[in-house]
């Protein structure tokens, strides 16, 4: 029996689990731990404005996601769309090729900066705890994290929901709190030339938005497990733009409450001083006491182990989608005989996301958000026309509101979150692409598949 022939996923995932999905992963570790990294890029508070182009870029953008996800609703996410977009008979199979080839490195480094962030923040409630324990921690939580989903996706499906109550609770008590103690005079104390537009700037801005980026990463999570969400034509495009406008207005609250209360000079820039690892704790400390702030970091703890459990759910799907379908190594396609889950990419994922987190986070950060570009976002972009103009015949049950417009925007966006990105990672991005590009012709020149054979008839 071939592995298209095999179990089938079930479809148990509604509007409100595939939305505690996306808002677990996109709320997560980011947000509590990013805010010193992002402001310390441009040296005072004006760089919540990397917050703000980070909102422009993937609005738009989740529009795409909305559109291909809601007309190919299955395992895999990006995968599918640009396969199908491309053509999967010729360059199809290259940029799904390139995709998984690039996420096999920007995927589990999104997870293990969950896990990096998760570490650090406990270093709150174990003040002498080493770098080395540091890791060993972040390691353990990810080995924690492979047990709780190497089960069936019903099962899941309520934990996802019991780890986005926590989520939202531990925001709650972040807005609630700096409502009360704001200090207008401290959130909007901006240094001399703050707003002078140079060079400098406008290369401090894109790299506050990479960040930015960063922190909404997931809105799109849903997407990966299209074949295990009821009613996708509906449900997809809902969970992806509630969740888009749902965190960024928690965004916005968590960010002033914070600035609000800790004058900003006493954590930029991050790396010289050690609470920037844990600043919501030392704001939670600053108005409540240290107890009541342990408690607190307990609550981050929770809420970042909920993002990196909606990630490894997510994205353990995609290897096993390309597998399936012929595109990647056989072993990858095989459901566990019991739960029906893909048992040996959500292991194999695990592992790689335990390694990377021995990283540092802004490496983790800037190495994913370079990497995952070129192909996977601008690539999808291009796939939406692409598709509307060779498949025009495919149902939509939704479509792109005022399109062109958004995806112009989106991709405009990208390049500058790309070309305003470190050299070196820069480097990075282009180099995993072009290793991708010969690792898939040796692969096909092995196979005798396109380009060095004619593609199959009827496909």
């Amino acid at each position: 029996m071939s592995a298209n022939e095999g179990p089938k996923l079930v479809r148990h995932f509604g509007t409100l689990q595939a939305t505690a999905l996306n808002m677990s992963n996109m709320i997560g570790i980011g947000p509590f731990i990013t805010i010193p990294i992002l402001m310390s890029y441009m040296g005072g508070p004006q760089a919540m404005l990397g917050w703000l182009v980070a909102l422009l870029i993937v609005i738009p953008d989740g529009m795409v996601w909305s559109e291909l996800g809601a007309a190919m609703p299955g395992s895999g996410g990006s995968y599918v769309y640009l396969r199908e977009g491309y053509g999967p008979a010729r360059f199809g199979r290259l940029m799904s090729f390139l995709f998984i080839w690039q996420f096999i490195f920007s995927g589990p480094l999104e997870i293990a900066s969950g896990y990096i962030g998760f570490a650090q923040y406990l270093g709150y409630l174990w003040p002498g705890m080493t770098g080395w324990q540091t890791k060993a921690v972040a390691a353990g939580v990810g080995l924690l994290n492979i047990a709780l989903l190497y089960r069936q996706i019903r099962h899941i499906g309520r934990i996802t929901v019991s780890l986005w109550v926590g989520t939202m609770l531990t925001t709650l008590a972040v807005v609630a709190t700096g409502a009360f103690y704001f200090d207008h005079n401290l959130a909007f104390d901006f240094p001399p030339g703050a707003f002078n537009f140079s060079l400098g700037f406008f290369f401090g801005l894109g790299q506050a938005s990479r960040v930015g980026v960063y922190d909404y990463l997931g809105y799109y999570d849903v997407c990966y497990i299209g074949e295990e969400v009821r009613n996708p034509g509906r449900v997809i495009p809902k969970s992806v733009i509630i969740s888009v406008i749902a965190v960024a207005m928690i965004y916005i609250a968590i960010n002033f409450s914070i600035i609000g209360v800790v004058p900003w000079r006493e954590f930029v820039p991050a790396d010289e001083h050690k609470q920037a690892n844990f600043i919501v704790s030392i704001f939670m400390e600053r108005i409540w006491g240290s107890g009541i702030a342990s408690i607190f970091t307990a609550m981050v703890l929770w809420t970042a182990f909920g993002s990196v459990f909606a990630l490894l759910l997510g994205y353990s799907r995609i290897p096993y989608a390309a597998a399936r379908d012929g595109y990647f190594f056989r072993v990858f396609a095989r459901l566990h005989e019991r739960g029906q889950f893909p048992a040996v990419s959500l292991v194999v994922i695990g592992i790689i996301s335990i390694l990377g987190s021995f990283f540092s986070l802004g490496m983790v950060i800037d190495a994913l958000i370079t990497t995952r570009i070129l192909v996977q976002f601008i690539g999808q972009i291009f796939a939406v026309e692409l598709l509307r103009r060779n498949r025009p015949d495919m149902p939509r049950p939704y479509r792109i509101w005022f399109y062109p417009i958004p995806s112009l925007i989106a991709l405009v966006g990208w390049i500058y979150i790309f070309a305003t990105s470190d050299p070196s990672m820069i480097v990075f991005g282009l180099g995993t692409l072009v290793l991708g590009i010969l690792a898939f012709l040796f692969w096909t020149w092995r196979g005798k598949k396109w380009p060095f054979a004619e593609a199959e008839e009827g496909v």
